[in-house]
């Protein structure tokens, strides 16, 4: 039997120019682990264990990361984790979040690129991927998105794409200043941004998953 016959979310394909995103196995987790850039921004509130250094607790974060996506999905409070490849080698991980699906049908995300695959334009080409999936066969109504004031490159990449800015927090941990931004679904459809992305997999059975009535 196949893993997409036992998890169909794993018939999930996206594509760009440049770029193949597929939900994360855990056979892929050694590989990321392994290209994760030391700059690597993590959650502050994730668990932090003493005796491991810095690069040893990312590994950890990620890695329990993808099992608690996996192992708590609900079609009310999702995660889908996508490996990014290019030209067959992987090169980051790019999140679509539905943390309050049901009720507001809004998409948060993150992501992350190996050290030697930026500056490509391949954050914006992973990050309009996944609206293409959000804004089309899941229906979504908005996406957000956050990042720290000097995190430019994660910034930029909302700007490119049409999100607004709505207001500043800040981080309880580290006292950082968050930018926060929304991209409501009218804007993504005039933009035009998703016409350059394939998306495949989007099936029943997939679309089950997230709540969505697929096509019979």
């Amino acid at each position: 039997m196949r893993l997409v016959d036992v998890w169909p979310l794993h018939g999930l394909r996206l594509t760009t120019v440049d770029l193949d995103l597929r939900p994360t196995t855990e056979a892929e987790l050694p590989q990321l682990c392994e290209i994760l850039p030391d700059d690597l921004e993590t959650d502050p509130a994730a668990t932090r264990y003493a005796g491991l250094d810095d690069r040893a607790n990312h590994r950890a974060i990620l890695a329990q990361g993808y099992w608690r996506s996996m192992g708590t999905w609900s079609p009310h409070d999702w995660v889908v984790p996508f490996a990014v490849r290019h030209e067959g080698e992987l090169v980051g991980m790019q999140a679509l979040e539905g943390p309050d699906w049901t009720s507001d049908r809004t998409v948060d995300s993150w992501s992350w690129l190996a050290a030697d695959s930026r500056g490509k334009g391949w954050g914006k080409q992973m990050r309009a991927a996944v609206l293409a999936l959000a804004f089309g066969p899941l229906g979504a109504r908005a996406a957000i998105s956050s990042a720290v004031v000097d995190n430019a490159s994660s910034l930029g990449v909302s700007r490119s794409l049409g999100y607004r800015e709505t207001h500043v927090s800040v981080l309880e941990h580290s006292g950082q200043t968050l930018r926060h931004v929304r991209l409501e679904h009218e804007a993504w459809q005039a933009s035009g941004l998703g016409d350059g992305v394939v998306v495949e997999g989007a099936d029943r059975a997939t679309l089950a998953l997230f709540g969505v009535l697929g096509d019979a």
